[in-house]
C-alpha cells in the first residue's frame, strides 16, 4: 500500500467486512486459526516495578515462542494489551513480520490498576477517550502508545477494543470506558473485548454495553474459564456474547474438569459457536522459550483433551477458525 492508498484507507472506517492486523487488513475467509487471547509484549516501567512476571519486552523470544504455534497451524492472535498499559505497536509489527504469525492488536484501556499516574484515563470524558481508540483503529496506533504528551500515528492499526471491569458489577470508571468502547464500536464496527476480573462479572458486561448499542454478538469476553461452574456458563451463552476460554493452558491435564468440560457442555447444548481460545500467556513462566509448555499447546494439549471427551477435531476447528472469522471482523456488510 502507497502512503496515498494508506491515507486514503485511513480517512474513513472500514466499510468492507476485514479482520484488521498490525501488518494489513485481511478477509475472514484467510484468517485461519486464531488464538484470541494472548500477550506478546507487555512493556511499561509500573509493570516491570510492580509484575515483573509479566514484563515482555523480548521480540526475539516472542518470535520463537511462536515458531511451534506456526508449525502447529496458527495462523493468527490476537494480543490483547491495550493502550497506554504496555502495548508496542512497533514490536508487535516486527513480531508478525518475523515470525509469519498476523497479530491483531487492541486500542481500549485495561483495569486502573496499569495507569497510576495517567489521570487522563480517569477523567477524560468517554467521547475523549472514544477518539483515541478510533484513531488507533483507522488512521494507526500512536507509537508512543499514548504515554507523552506528542502523538505519532504508525502505519499499524488496532483491530478490535479491549476494555475491563474489576468486580461483578462495573465501576463507574468502568462505565465511563465502556461508553467510549461503544462509540468506538458503532463508528468502526470493531468488537469489543473484555476483562473479566477472575472470569466473574460477564453478564454485567454485557448488560451494560448492550444499553450503550453494542450487540452481544459483538462482545467477546474473557478469562470466565477461571469459574467452572456450568451455570453461569450457560447463562453467558444464552446472553449472545461469546467467551474466550484461555485458561486451559494454566490448567494443564485438569482442563479436563475445567475449560475442556466447558467447551463440551456448549457442544452438548449446540452452542460452541460461542467459544474461542487462547492462552492468556502473560506469565514468562508459561512460554516455551523459558521452560514452560509453551503457548502452542492450546493447539495440541487441548486438542488431545477434547478428543479424550469424545470431541473430534471438527470442534477445535470451529473454536479456532469458524467462530474468530465470525467474530473479529470490523466494518460492515
Amino acid at each position: 500500500m502507497t502512503g496515498r492508498e494508506r491515507a486514503a484507507a485511513s480517512a474513513t472506517p472500514a466499510t468492507a467486512r476485514v479482520v484488521r492486523t498490525v501488518t494489513g487488513d485481511v478477509a475472514p475467509v484467510d484468517l485461519g486459526p486464531c488464538l484470541a487471547h494472548e500477550h506478546l509484549i507487555i512493556d511499561t516501567p509500573l509493570v516491570a516495578d510492580r509484575w515483573p512476571e509479566i514484563h515482555l519486552t523480548s521480540v526475539d523470544e516472542a518470535v520463537a515462542e511462536l515458531g511451534p504455534c506456526r508449525a502447529a497451524g496458527v495462523a493468527t492472535v490476537v494480543d490483547a494489551m491495550p493502550a497506554a498499559a504496555g502495548r508496542d505497536v512497533i514490536r508487535l509489527a516486527e513480531i508478525s513480520e518475523r515470525s509469519g504469525v498476523r497479530i491483531v492488536a487492541a486500542t481500549g484501556l485495561h483495569t486502573e490498576k496499569y495507569y497510576v499516574g495517567q489521570a487522563w484515563t480517569r477523567e477524560e470524558a468517554p467521547e475523549v477517550l472514544a477518539e483515541l481508540f478510533i484513531a488507533d483503529l483507522v488512521e494507526g496506533v500512536d507509537r508512543h502508545d499514548y504515554l507523552g504528551p506528542i502523538v505519532r500515528r504508525t502505519a499499524h492499526r488496532a483491530g478490535i477494543v479491549k476494555v475491563a471491569s474489576s468486580g461483578e458489577a462495573p465501576t463507574a470508571r468502568d462505565l465511563r470506558l465502556f461508553e467510549a468502547a461503544a462509540i468506538a464500536h458503532r463508528r468502526t464496527g470493531a468488537a469489543v473485548l473484555t476483562h473479566c476480573e477472575a472470569g466473574r462479572g460477564g453478564l454485567a458486561q454485557v448488560e451494560a454495553l448492550g444499553r450503550l448499542g453494542v450487540p452481544a454478538d459483538r462482545l467477546v469476553l474473557s478469562h470466565t474459564d477461571k469459574v467452572h461452574d456450568l451455570g453461569y456458563h450457560r447463562e453467558l451463552r444464552a446472553s449472545g456474547a461469546n467467551l474466550v476460554y484461555d485458561q486451559a493452558l494454566r490448567q494443564g491435564e485438569s482442563a479436563l474438569e475445567g475449560t475442556a468440560a466447558l467447551v463440551a457442555d456448549a457442544v452438548g447444548a449446540g452452542e460452541s459457536d460461542r467459544l474461542l481460545v487462547g492462552t492468556d500467556a502473560a506469565r514468562r513462566t508459561l512460554w516455551s522459550v523459558h521452560g514452560g509448555p509453551g503457548i502452542a499447546w492450546i493447539v495440541t494439549g487441548l486438542g488431545a483433551l477434547l478428543g479424550r471427551l469424545g470431541l473430534g477435531e471438527e470442534v477445535l476447528r470451529e473454536l479456532l477458525v469458524t467462530t474468530p472469522a465470525r467474530v473479529l471482523p470490523m466494518g460492515s456488510d
